[in-house]
């Protein structure tokens, strides 16, 4: 049986084109709190500072991206539920789709690029839902979920440009927060975000008002930095620039992202394959973890001294997909 909120909702959290608040994180951190236990909060020691790490990658699936699909897809009204939904994505936020979907009893249709790791496609379709490819240089997968939707209907659950999603990938600075305060500890007062399309940098804006905000990227794939540099929108210049780190492959932000970032002051950062490398082999060395590329650039960021840590700084390590070979490859420095 299709779960659904159990009030109805006001018309103001109904609309898709509503701005995303620090309300809304907090509304989704008490429906995230009551399906989910939180991820650890790690201190990691660093140059004689210490780092705390949200170990996101030990979510069920995987990733902090069961966040926001979850968040989203409970505030389906029936009518939308029974008619599905469609999502966009390189491998974790489809995950999470599929999971929250598979769960709610939910049609759940996935857009995902030909080249994503085989893994985050078996596990999607492993879910339940149907897996659509398209060409990650030659297509846009927007426009394949666009034309998914007239055809079919549905609603469009975007891994970033949505403000339950925002709202739901911000429960992950509501739960750091707390457990700072559990072990006496005012803040987080810097925030490090792995980043994408810049759902989760935009959710930790809103979640976590008076702590810096940076995102950071992959070299090659750094629309969000240069954007934000810019004071306008920017695409990724490359589509076929080579990266390890798929999950951080999208092409341009959206403005609802953009609005929260920009009003916050958010700064965009760029790393290096090698430097993901190293974070990946620390992580596994001093946590006893398996992080993705993606899922490690916000630790490479501070390991090179691209990002000065705070006080109480705290990186994400925002998802563990990647394939046993590649993961052991970079392991042994190949």
């Amino acid at each position: 049986m299709t779960q659904q909120s159990p009030q109805p909702l006001p018309d103001s959290l109904l609309d898709p084109a509503r701005a995303p608040t620090l309300a809304g994180v907090e509304r989704a951190a008490a429906k995230v709190a009551a399906l989910l236990p939180r991820t650890p909060l790690l201190p990691l020691e660093a140059d004689g500072v210490t780092l705390w790490c949200k170990a996101e990658c030990l979510q069920p699936i995987g990733s902090f991206k069961i966040r926001g699909a979850w968040n989203r897809l409970t505030d389906l009204s029936p009518e939308q539920a029974t008619a599905g939904v469609v999502g966009v994505s390189s491998g974790n936020h489809a995950q999470g789709v599929a999971w929250a979907a598979k769960r709610l009893g939910i049609k759940a249709t996935i857009v995902m690029p030909s080249n994503a790791p085989a893994m985050k496609l078996a596990a999607t379709r492993m879910l339940g839902a149907e897996v659509v490819l398209y060409d990650r240089v030659t297509e846009s997968r927007d426009a394949v979920a666009a034309k998914l939707l007239d055809e079919n209907g549905g609603t469009l659950v975007h891994a970033y440009g949505d403000p339950w999603v925002i709202e739901g990938q911000g429960t992950v600075g509501i739960e750091a927060g707390a457990q700072l305060a559990a072990r006496g500890i005012d803040g987080p007062d810097k925030v490090v975000a792995c980043c994408g399309g810049g759902g989760l940098s935009a959710g930790l804006a809103l979640a976590c008002p008076d702590a810096e905000i940076v995102a950071v990227e992959p070299e090659g794939w750094d629309d969000l930095t240069r954007s934000l540099a810019a004071g306008e929108i920017l695409s990724v210049e490359d589509l076929s620039y080579p990266t390890e780190c798929d999950a951080l492959q999208t092409p341009q932000t959206w403005p609802i992202n953009f609005a929260v970032l920009q009003a916050r002051g958010v700064r965009g950062v760029v790393v290096t394959r090698e430097e993901v490398r190293h974070a990946m082999r620390v992580v596994f060395e001093k946590l006893h973890l398996v992080v993705e590329p993606g899922g490690a650039a916000a630790l490479a960021a501070v390991l090179a001294g691209k990002v000065a840590p705070g006080a109480a700084t705290l990186v994400t390590l925002s998802g563990g997909n990647v394939d046993p070979q590649k993961y052991a490859e970079i392991l042994a420095g190949y």
